[in-house]
Order: structure tokens, then sequence, then C-alpha cells
């Protein structure tokens, strides 16, 4: 916790969330990506390790090569990206002969387990998430069978879930739980049978609890992340929600010396892709305006 002197005589204290930043499985990623290329081979990667524009920077800056489709990978190594991929894609990179690097966040790699072991059973899966984001596409495309995705309560396929008899939930690992288990209450009102496997990692768990009481002891909430960012998205979600005076900014620059004209505590956190660096920025801004004479 910070405490400064604001210019027009407020004390400023600067309430920082235990959980802002990098989660476990985005810092494994960037570490594991920075020390392959360092090779000696050229490595490719099927889009964006994360979702946050520094990072990504970060990665093309180190030699990573973004491609947008697989050619022939004779002495080349493909970086699969924290988010995951379908299996048609390792399978396809393998037979093009990359040498293939597993970036693919633990946790989400725990949901394809799940699913390929739930698929076994005969029945639907369904997974609540976010219909086109990258990790989605991913645990879908570790099914034989198409699994039904829904992204929010007003989207249920209602005639479609109408006709199942027994259902697997899983959810992407970064969704809200409030929301999630709204959809299973609708979910259960229609299919006889609902498993529901909570597969919201811990990480993300921690940051939404933790969102959920900051908002009721600060003045203003900074949210800092990626707008392509769907964890952070959902933080600034729950705390909009609890405190009208919350911003997303991705960066210091966005940040206004107005929004603070009212506040003494300042409540900052950010998403799980956002770097110590960005949220050093960040706070450093807040202090340089509580210092102003």
């Amino acid at each position: 916790m910070n405490s400064k002197k604001l210019s027009w005589g407020l004390t400023m204290k600067i309430n920082l969330a235990k959980s802002a930043g990098f989660c476990s499985g985005v810092r494994r990623a960037l570490t594991l990506a920075l020390n392959t290329a360092q090779t000696k081979h050229t490595v490719y990667m099927l889009g964006d390790i994360v979702h946050n524009e520094i990072v990504v920077r970060q990665i093309e800056n180190a030699g990573i090569k973004k491609i947008q489709r697989l050619n022939k990978g004779k002495g080349k190594i493909l970086l699969i990206r924290a988010h995951g991929c379908s299996n048609n894609i390792l399978t396809k990179a393998k037979k093009l002969g990359y040498q293939i690097v597993d970036a693919t966040c633990p946790k989400v790699k725990e949901i394809h387990k799940i699913v390929k072991t739930l698929e076994t059973h005969g029945n639907q899966i369904i997974v609540i998430g976010d219909k086109l984001h990258d990790e989605v596409q991913g645990i879908i495309g570790q099914l034989k069978n198409k699994a039904i995705v829904i992204d929010q309560l007003k989207n249920i396929p209602l005639l479609k879930i109408k006709s199942i008899r027994h259902a697997e939930v899983v959810a992407q690992s970064t969704q809200n739980l409030d929301k999630v288990l709204e959809i299973l209450t609708v979910l259960r009102r229609y299919i006889p049978e609902v498993k529901f496997h909570n597969t919201i990692c811990t990480p993300t768990r921690i940051k939404q609890n933790e969102i959920k009481t900051l908002p009721l002891n600060n003045d203003i909430i900074l949210v800092i992340g990626s707008k392509t960012s769907a964890n952070t998205k959902r933080i600034y979600e729950i705390s909009k929600s609890l405190n009208k005076n919350t911003y997303w900014v991705n960066a210091a620059s966005e940040i206004k010396l107005a929004w603070f004209t009212k506040a003494s505590n300042i409540g900052v956190t950010a998403g799980a892709s956002t770097p110590e660096s960005t949220i050093a920025e960040v706070i450093k801004k807040l202090r340089d305006f509580s210092s102003r004479n």
C-alpha cells in the first residue's frame, strides 16, 4: 500500500491487488518462448502467445515469427501458445516436420484431458466460454464429436438442448463463475442430468474473488490489461458492476488525472497476461499525480 498527498489536499492510497498481473501459466509460456527463441532453429507461432500487445512485441523482438498457416516444417519449431490448440493443428504440424514446443497452460491441458475422457462416456459435451476464443477452440478441437459452446445466458440453444438426456459441462478457464452458474441453472431445467466439471482455474478464481471486494473499499478502480484479454474483461465487468468508477487501461498513458479529483483510495488490479512492467508504470504515474504541487 502506498500513501501520497494529492495537490488538491486529499491523501491518496494506492491499493494494489495481490493477484494483479501474470498467472503461472502465462509466466511459464513466456519463459518457454524466450528460451526457445535462443535455440538455433527458427521458431514459429500460430497467433499470439497471450492476449497482450506488450508481451506480443517482446516475443516478436526475440525473433519468434507469427504465421497464419502451417507450411513445410523441417528444421523449424512450432511454439504452441498458452491457450493451446486443436488436435488437428498438432497432427498437421508434426506431419509437416515441425518440432513442437508446447507452451499450453497446464490448467488448459487439464481441461483437454477432461473433455477427452468425458467424450468416451458417450454424453454430450457442453463448453461454457467465448465461442471464438483461442482456448475454447482448442478445447473443442480435442473432440471427435461436435461440442455445444455457450457464451451467454441469452444465447443458450434451447431447441438443441431439449433433446439432450445427459450433458457433461466444462468452462473456459477464465470464465466468471457466477455467469457460469446462471447458465447451468437454465441447462438443468431442460436436461435431465447435467454434470458440471468446474475447470475455472485457481488464479482466475483468486482474481475474481479479490475484485469482488476491492471495488467496495476504494473510490476508484483501475484494471490494467489488453482489450483483447478475456480474463481482464471479466475482471473489469465484475468491478464495474460494483463500482461505477472503474476504468480499464492498457497502459499508463491512458490514465487521466481528472478521474482522481474526488478520490482518496485507488484500487489497482491487472489481468493474467499483464506484465509487471506495465503495472509498475501505472503505479509510477499515480505517484506522479499525487506528488504534483
